[in-house]
C-alpha cells in the first residue's frame, strides 16, 4: 500500500514537472555589475547564493509558460536593493541598508523559444523598481532577493499579459 501510494504522489507531479516551460540563465562577468556587494558574507559564497536564487526565479516563471517553451536570459547588469555601506554599523562591518533611494535594478536579454526551436520573442529590458518599498502587494518569497524577485515577477506578469509570452 505505501509503495502504491509513492507510486501515484510521484505520478500526480510528473506532468507539471515534465511539460512545463524552462529557463536558462547566464550571467555576463558578473564582477562588473553595478552593485552585487555582499555586505558581510563571503564574496564567492554571496555570489553563488545570488546566481542560484535567481535561477530559482526564472525557474519557477517559466512553469508558467506552455510546455517545451524555453526562456533564455543572459544577465547583464544587476543592482540590488540597498546599499552596502562600509563600517556604518557598530561592529564595523559592511552591511546591507534597504532605503527607498536604493532601488534595484536589472539589465538582461531574453529569448523565448517553442519546442520547435522556433523564436518566439525576444529583447533587451532594463527594469527599475523605484516604488519598491511602497508596493501594496506583499512580498511571497524564500528568495534572499525578495524585491528584485518581484521586480522580475511584475515584469513576466506584464509580458504575459501583452500576448508577447503565451500563458501555459
Amino acid at each position: 500500500m505505501k509503495h502504491l501510494l509513492i507510486t501515484l504522489i510521484i505520478a500526480a507531479t510528473l506532468p507539471v514537472a515534465a511539460f512545463a516551460g524552462v529557463s536558462k540563465v547566464s550571467w555576463q562577468e558578473p564582477d562588473k555589475f553595478t552593485d552585487v556587494r555582499p555586505g558581510n558574507e563571503n564574496r564567492d559564497a554571496f555570489q553563488k547564493r545570488l546566481m542560484s536564487d535567481f535561477d530559482a526565479i526564472f525557474t519557477d516563471l517559466a512553469k508558467k509558460l506552455p510546455d517545451d517553451y524555453q526562456l533564455e536570459v543572459n544577465i547583464t547588469d544587476l543592482d540590488l536593493a540597498g546599499d552596502v555601506n562600509a563600517g556604518h554599523s557598530m561592529a564595523s562591518r559592511d552591511i546591507r541598508i534597504v532605503k527607498d533611494i536604493f532601488s534595484p535594478s536589472m539589465r538582461f536579454s531574453y529569448r523565448l523559444t517553442n519546442s520547435k526551436n522556433e523564436l518566439v520573442s525576444s529583447g533587451q529590458e532594463h527594469l527599475r523598481d523605484m516604488g519598491f518599498m511602497s508596493k501594496t502587494r506583499p512580498i511571497v518569497s524564500n528568495s534572499s532577493f525578495p524585491y528584485e524577485e518581484r521586480m522580475l515577477r511584475d515584469w513576466f506578469d506584464k509580458q504575459q499579459k501583452k500576448k508577447i509570452f503565451p500563458n501555459r
